[in-house]
């Protein structure tokens, strides 16, 4: 069979992510490269020895495409692809709002193209084998902590790091949250940098999410507690373990067996399949909408948070 042409639209550093693991895939080859900075484009076109062209050059020269652009973008280049009739994989989140996430999931639907979302800890092996010993998921404790970098702020910490947590969760319960309380501040960007968020599902389970982009080191780390027994994953490790009691009140210590991979080659190896064989992605655009959702649910309830501590600061004005 001949490799699938996939281009990739956005030469940044999520882009150079996926360039590096396309042209390590078997089936696929790295075709071209779209970048609005020509020079960009080139650069990486050289590096990874394949050409850099427009985006309007795209249509009959490659089959599907990464869309890695900034998430404002998302709608528009997305929908571009979609009616050209190219298959694509978006980064998350889908899109900044409903409105534009739903146009993505319209176009897809309308042109009958794959639209797989980014949500790259659904092909973590951990969440994998976390997903294969969830029975009745009580409480969760998630951080997603890290460096501060310049690379995403044209979205709160809530759309560029916790919108993974969430997908989880809502892919772990099967349910959407009917409450959330949440709390966010602004640090070294105009955005929201660090957010701690409340969830209460539908049955009694209750996720607390923290996610900050201004901690002094990387943690990706998530406990669940579920009858009679504790899980405790690590993302990043690729790492789980289980400790269980028995009847006669034994202390179980259950170490999950993990085959580690890189997520992000699992996650293109399957949109390479759900392109060939025409297969509806594990996160598509219907999926990844309700993430977004959420997400965007949450903002406002941190936008709430803010207005209420302002009016609590200035009934103090003597403060310093």
């Amino acid at each position: 069979m001949s490799k699938l042409r996939i281009a990739v639209v956005g030469a940044g550093a999520f882009g150079r992510n996926h360039m590096r693991v396309i042209r390590s895939l078997p089936n696929a080859e790295l075709t071209a490269i779209c970048d609005s900075n020509r020079e960009h484009a080139q650069t990486a076109a050289v590096e990874f020895e394949t050409r850099a062209v427009s985006l309007e050059e795209l249509p009959g020269l490659v089959d599907a495409a990464i869309v890695a652009v900034p998430t404002s973008a998302h709608a528009a280049v997305g929908c571009a692809l979609l009616e050209a009739g190219i298959d694509i994989l978006v980064e998350k989140p889908i899109a900044p709002t409903m409105a534009e996430a739903n146009a993505l999931v319209e176009s897809a639907a309308r042109h009958g193209r794959v639209l797989q979302v980014g949500h790259l800890e659904r092909f973590n092996p951990a969440i994998t084998a976390l997903a294969e010993r969830i029975t009745v998921p009580l409480f969760f404790e998630i951080h997603r902590l890290s460096l501060f970098t310049p690379r995403a702020l044209d979205v709160d910490v809530v759309l560029d790091l916790m919108i993974h947590d969430i997908d989880i969760l809502l892919a772990l319960t099967g349910k959407m949250p009917e409450e959330v309380r949440a709390a966010g501040i602004s640090i070294l960007s105009e955005k929201v940098d660090i957010a701690n968020v409340r969830l209460a599902f539908p049955g009694g389970c209750v996720a607390n999410v923290t996610a900050s982009r201004v901690y002094t080191e990387r943690v990706r780390k998530m406990r669940v507690f579920q009858p009679h027994q504790y899980i405790s994953l690590d993302y990043h490790k690729q790492e789980a373990v289980a400790f269980s009691v028995s009847g006669d009140r034994q202390i179980g210590y259950d170490p999950f067996r993990i085959t580690k991979a890189e997520p992000l080659a699992l996650e293109l190896t399957h949109f390479v399949e759900c392109v060939t064989t025409r297969a509806t992605p594990r996160v598509d655009g219907v999926e990844a909408r309700k993430a977004l959702a959420v997400s965007l649910d949450i903002m406002r309830h941190i936008d709430a948070h803010a207005e209420t501590i302002a009016a609590s600061l200035a009934a103090h004005p003597h403060l310093p």
